[in-house]
């Protein structure tokens, strides 16, 4: 992972891990890389991992067994689920129907748009 653009290293970092668990590469009730690892690995400064690895703990994705690791939380493959399509309803499909809206397209019109998009892309 290449860290990089303008948004912060720990909310990349959040979001690399929010992938993985979405993914199935972190599955629930497995554990992530220490803060530790993350330092190392990546080359920065262990505060800046604990506080990306901390908004995952602070959004309930994440929790601690002391002495032993950070662990993927019951159920955050689904909170996150929801949640990024929550986001991409927000950020994409409101504005998509607007745009179509001021074309004059119909329901079914735009429907047929999404359908066609579906399954153009690979």
């Amino acid at each position: 992972m290449r860290f990089q653009g303008e948004k912060p290293i720990f909310l990349q970092l959040a979001e690399q891990l929010e992938n993985g668990i979405l993914s199935g590469a972190y599955p629930e009730g497995s554990q992530v890389p220490s803060i530790t690892e993350y330092a190392a690995t990546y080359q920065i400064n262990p505060a800046t991992a604990l506080k990306g690895i901390n908004q995952l703990v602070n959004a309930g994705l994440l929790y601690k067994k002391r002495g032993i690791g950070m662990f993927v939380a019951p159920g955050a493959q689904e909170v996150l689920r929801k949640q990024r399509s929550e986001d991409f309803y927000h950020d994409y499909v409101q504005t998509m129907v607007r745009e179509g809206k001021g074309l004059g397209l119909t329901l079914e019109q735009l429907t047929d748009l999404v359908k066609r998009g579906f399954y153009d892309v690979n």
